[in-house]
């Protein structure tokens, strides 16, 4: 399976949603770390949105993904928080026990001013 919204009824993506967080916490930030933090936190948050979206949609509980991934109910509110700094191996453990796969796409970001080609 491959977590995907195509099949949902219409609204926002776990990536426009983070685009939009992102644009709430990076506005009138003077730190220029503070923009790669806050995009951290919003690939976390656009993770998050599809691992729930995706429980919902296959009426997964908190408790049965607990028990499928060998934690405590606990441990998987930590991770659907959002708060905590997920690792590829734990997002790695909610996929395997969802039966799921993601799927990662990058694309330019529009007019961010980062990583712009040079002359040759």
């Amino acid at each position: 399976m491959v977590l995907r919204r195509s099949s949902r009824s219409p609204g926002r993506s776990g990536a426009d949603a983070a685009r939009a967080r992102a644009g709430k916490v990076s506005q009138g930030d003077d730190d220029p770390g503070a923009d790669s933090e806050a995009s951290g936190t919003d690939l976390v948050h656009a993770f998050v949105d599809e691992i729930t979206w995706y429980m919902s949609e296959h009426k997964v509980s908190r408790a049965d993904l607990a028990q499928s991934m060998a934690v405590s109910p606990g441990r998987v509110s930590q991770i659907l928080s959002g708060e905590d700094n997920l690792t590829l191996r734990t997002l790695s453990a909610v996929l395997d026990a969802l039966g799921a796969d993601f799927e990662i796409s990058l694309h330019p970001v529009e007019d961010t001013g980062q990583l712009t080609a040079g002359p040759d």
